[in-house]
């Protein structure tokens, strides 16, 4: 019986004067649930010649197949949209291995790291209204952070603080997987890194840490006045009309949404996973979404609808990450040309990326983190993708150190 490392735990991958309203995840109504079937069925026939074609159709179809029964995927939905091309949607294989649901591409997920997008843009929404500067350090915000007078908020949305991830702490590891349905605040999960020095100077290199934009969600509070769930709500998914995209306050999940399975276990057995309470995750992953919406974000955040220009050129300033191929932005990175993010939490991974050259989106969803090779298997979907249709741009993430 093997246990989780510490280090693959909960990793993303890598890489207002109004009363604001609470934000609570409830489920879909019979309406909405019929709406998604709608769509689903389009998508499903934007498989037809028509899309991008019978011949890129059948290989896209083959080489996802391909990886899903290799790195042995229960389910996974895909949407390639390529101006000019055509458009593919896709999903195969199970939403639930024990009673045989098909996989669809209508269905609600959790997206993990792909959160990292919200909480940044909701910072910088803050900037562009002059209510915080990306260099102001930490310590003007929150108190008790490690060299927090020289950790500044850009240098936690770059992932250059220093900070040790919390997720990595062997306390934290336990106590999550021992009560996966326990509620955790920012301040305690903060608290688990925070026993550790740091791990080097801010701004000297990468590190990818959920620390930072956990600190990032509690500046949003403290200048904001509001919960994080709520300014992200009211400034960032009403703004950019995503009506199926929440911050839920538990374990909450909307219907209808896939099982999710994991090795992420004390036991290191695979575990159903859909109900576990991602508060630990917080404003750096806790966030739930469907391929529609996430369509939607992926151009909007990359090419900064939301945003003055200057602050979008700021957050696509990218740095290399120390992986050939991969840097990072503010909350954001570039893989192969494509800007965007992946997720992943226990039970499910994404990646919602944006190709500017082509003016294409992609965006896969999965029900399950559990690595393949030692890779993650939303990476393996992602360059058997664009390995097809944009083969001089290939999404090629490396796996974050062990």
């Amino acid at each position: 019986m093997r246990r989780t490392s510490s280090r693959r735990l909960f990793a993303a991958a890598i890489l207002v004067a109004s009363v604001l309203a609470p934000v609570a995840a409830v489920p879909a109504t019979a309406d909405t649930a019929a709406r998604l079937a709608r769509v689903d069925q389009q998508d499903q026939g934007e498989r037809q010649p028509g899309g991008l074609g019978r011949d890129m159709t059948a290989r896209l179809d083959k080489a996802i197949e391909d990886v899903r029964r290799e790195a042995g995927i229960p389910g996974i939905a895909v949407g390639l949209w390529m101006p000019g091309k055509g458009h593919y949607g896709r999903a195969t294989g199970l939403a639930d291995t024990a009673t045989r649901e098909p996989m669809t591409t209508g269905l609600y997920t959790r997206i993990g790291s792909e959160t990292k997008t919200f909480t940044v843009t909701a910072l910088l929404k803050l900037v562009d209204d002059r209510r915080i500067r990306l260099d102001d350090p930490i310590s003007r915000y929150v108190h008790g952070v490690p060299n927090g007078r020289r950790i500044t908020l850009r240098h936690l949305a770059e992932m250059r603080s220093g900070l040790f991830p919390y997720t990595n702490d062997p306390d934290f590891v336990h106590d999550l997987l021992s009560d996966p349905g326990r509620s955790f605040t920012p301040r305690e999960v903060l608290a688990y890194g925070f026993k550790h020095k740091n791990t080097f100077a801010p701004g000297k290199q990468f590190q990818y840490s959920n620390s930072n934009l956990v600190l990032l969600g509690l500046v949003i509070e403290k200048v904001s006045g509001h919960r994080v769930a709520d300014f992200i709500h009211k400034r960032v998914l009403r703004p950019a009309h995503l009506d199926h995209t929440l911050f839920p306050s538990g374990g909450e999940f909307p219907e209808p949404h896939a099982r999710g399975y994991t090795n992420q276990t004390l036991s290191g057995e695979i575990e159903d996973s859909t109900d576990w309470n991602p508060s630990w995750a917080g404003s750096a992953g806790a966030m739930i979404s469907n391929l529609h919406d996430l369509r939607r974000w992926a151009k909007t955040v990359a090419t900064g609808t939301l945003l003055s220009p200057e602050t979008q050129k700021q957050r696509l300033r990218m740095l290399p990450t120390g992986y050939p191929g991969t840097s990072y932005g503010l909350g954001i990175f570039k893989s192969g040309g494509w800007i965007g993010h992946n997720g992943s939490i226990p039970g499910y991974e994404s990646v919602t990326v944006y190709l500017p050259s082509q003016k294409a989106t992609l965006v896969l969803l999965l029900n399950t983190d559990i690595p393949h090779d030692g890779q993650e298997p939303s990476s393996l979907v992602a360059r058997a993708i664009t390995q097809i249709v944009t083969p001089k741009n290939v999404y090629d993430r490396p796996v974050p150190p062990r």
